[in-house]
Parts: C-alpha cells; structure tokens; sequence
C-alpha cells in the first residue's frame, strides 16, 4: 500500500485545485449541515410547544387554528368544575386567552406581524415553563414581550424593551415585562390583557381555554365537551395540537433540504469535474507506479483517501463556520421563531457527508483513470 504521505503530498502539490476542492466540500457539508438544523429547530419548537397534561377546549370545527377558533367567555368558568384539575392556591388551573395574529407598530413607524395572546393570571398557572425575565404581567393598557419577539416582528431588540411603547390598532400599549419559555413559540409573541385584546380587535369570543390535568385525564375533559353540547366544544390535547401543527409545515422543512440538496448537487459536479481534471493528468505516473509494482487496489486506495482528506478538511471548516457564524441563529415563521442549533448530531452528520463526499466523489473519476491496460497508461500525455 501506498502512505499517506504520498496522498497528502499530492493534494498540496497544486494549491489552488486543493483550496478549491475544500471550499466546495465545505459548501456542500455546511448547506446540508443549515438544512439539518433548520429541519430539527422548527420541529422541535412546534413539538416541544405543547405540554402531555394541558387540553385546549376549541369551538367545534376548529381543531387545525385557534385563532379561528371561538369559544363563549363563561367556559373557563364552567370548565373549572371538572374534577381532577390542577390547583394553584386551591384554584383550578384554567386559562380563557384570545390568540389573534395582527399588526404591532413600533415609535418609529416600523411595523410587524405578531400573535398576539390575550392571557389573564391564570395562563402562568398551565403555561408553567413561562418565566418572567424582567419587569411585571401585564395589566390594562400594557404588554409583555417574549424575549423572541423581535425576531419575528424584525424589530431591533431595543423596540421592544421595559418601558418601551408598541401601537394595536391605533392604541399604544406600554411594554411592562419580559418573558421567556425556552423551546416554545410562545417566546416569539407578545401577551395582553386579555380583556385588551377583545376590546381592540372587536371580539366577544375567547379563542380557547386551556386547562391543566392532575389527576383527571384527557378522556374526563372529553367526555365533559361531550355532555355540554351547548357549548360547542372539542377538547384537543396541547401537545396533539403542535404536532398537527408539525406535520403541516413539514412541506416547508422539506423545501429546505430540497434547496440545499440542489445547490449542493451543483458543487458536487463541479468537484467531480475538478477530481477528473486532477487524477488524468496524472494517468502516466499511476501506470510508472503499477510498473514498479503497485496494484490498482493500491492505487485507489491512495486517490480515495486524497479525495477524503480534501473533503473532510471541508467539513471541519464548515463545522467551524457553523459554531461561529450560525449556532443559535433565530429564523422567524409564521407562527413563532426558533434558533439554529449546531449540536454533536450535526457536526457527525456533517463529518459523515465529508467521508462520503469523499468516497462517492473520487470513486469514479479515479475508476476511470485507472482502468485501462498499463501500457495504455505509459503513453499517456
């Protein structure tokens, strides 16, 4: 067998061809390596929104959008008599809240969409991985932000700070608090008073109320929508919710790694070209080497694991560009936001798509250099 040495001496032999096969395996490794991250990050945010032990009451017909949802204000009321609820201060936790996707407008005249949550108290009593970072729940006349809210509204993070004022249909609200709820959508909305938000979008309907379990279970809440027809409602659970939510942007995840396998493609021809390009001009010292005794498995080994050294230094540089430039970037959707995430399964995968880049992509180009009889390979050139 050929060293290593010998595959590495003839990689740097020719600097420009070698920056130019790492650049584009460094391209190809980082557009697959984003797709990932972006595929995991928005289905784990819709995944991880909704928790095992809430149920969402719905008006019936409802059950693909809360916001078109309508639900009668006396519910959460009579929802708090099923027995088996969790309790706060010896209260049941039911949460009535108005979900509305509208227009905010900052002091400056920037505009956005936000969804909007109208939320008594109550919604910190089922929405238990909410915290409060900085100021105070909103009263009347103000907001609270989640701490991804100017991602989604493409506002500077400033606009949305304590005492800062944000504009709802021609009404200022002042913003009083920031919150969090880390891995939701709920960190890129804002909340209000839930009597606020039905008095500026003009609404005598909530749009859902939530309630959380403790010793009841989902088929007790069932069987209450069930036996209260009056009420028109379907109980759906919080975390059935996000994951029909999941499955209906599946198709935009998809479009991402149909971009990214597209560009990609290109790159990898372009490299296939370059790889062609670098092994025939070499066709003559491959014959003088299997005249001195080498075989062609040899051979192949050393042009694969050349390939393979170009490939994988690609992927490490686009692992390193990822870490630096692209670990937690937020992407905002239409529903909230989430953030890139650069973790140990991306950067196997990333390091897996070198290898095989390496492998796949040299395999031919170095097949179709040393299959022919040797004496065709001497008079190469």
């Amino acid at each position: 067998m050929l060293p290593l040495s010998y595959a590495i001496r003839n990689l740097v032999r020719r600097p420009g061809r070698c920056a130019q096969l790492i650049l584009g395996s460094a391209l190809v490794v980082l557009l697959l390596m984003v797709a990932a991250a972006l595929n995991r990050g928005m289905a784990r945010v819709l995944i991880t929104s909704g928790s095992p032990r809430n149920v969402i009451l719905l008006g019936a017909g409802s059950e693909e959008s809360i916001e078109r949802s309508e639900v009668s204000p006396n519910v959460p009321d009579i929802a708090a008599s099923i027995p088996g609820l969790q309790k706060v201060l010896g209260n049941p936790a039911v949460s009535g809240e108005v979900h509305y996707n509208g227009l905010i407008s900052s002091t400056d005249g920037r505009s956005g969409q936000a969804l909007l949550r109208g939320v008594s108290h109550q919604a910190l009593w089922v929405h238990r991985n909410v915290r409060l970072l900085e100021g105070h729940f909103p009263r009347a006349g103000e907001a609270m932000v989640g701490r991804l809210a100017h991602h989604k509204l493409e506002f500077e993070a400033g606009q949305l700070a304590v005492g800062q004022t944000i504009r709802l249909n021609d009404t200022d609200l002042r913003i009083v608090g920031v919150f969090d709820a880390p891995g939701t959508v709920m960190e890129a909305e804002v909340w209000l008073n839930v009597g606020d938000l039905l008095t500026l979008t003009q609404r005598n309907s909530l749009s859902c109320v939530v309630v959380a379990l403790e010793q009841a279970e989902f088929e007790d809440v069932d069987v209450f929508t069930k036996q209260r027809l009056d009420l028109e409602l379907v109980a759906l659970k919080e975390s059935d919710y996000y994951a029909r939510l999941a499955r209906f942007y599946a198709p935009v995840r998809w479009m991402a790694w149909i971009c990214a396998v597209l560009i990609a493609a290109g790159a990898v021809f372009g490299g296939l070209n370059t790889l062609y390009a670098a092994f025939a001009s070499r066709i003559r010292e491959f014959g003088a080497l299997q005249a001195v005794g080498f075989r062609r498995r040899a051979l192949l080994v050393s042009l694969l694991q050349e390939s393979s050294a170009a490939t994988v230094t690609g992927a490490l540089a686009a692992a390193t560009v990822g870490l630096a430039l692209l670990d937690g970037v937020t992407i905002p959707f239409s529903i909230g936001a989430f953030s890139l995430v650069f973790d140990s399964d991306i950067l196997v995968l990333g390091m897996l798509i070198g290898c095989a880049l390496g492998i796949v992509g040299a395999f031919p180009p170095a097949w179709s250099c040393l299959r022919p009889q040797l004496t065709t390979t001497l008079r190469a050139g």
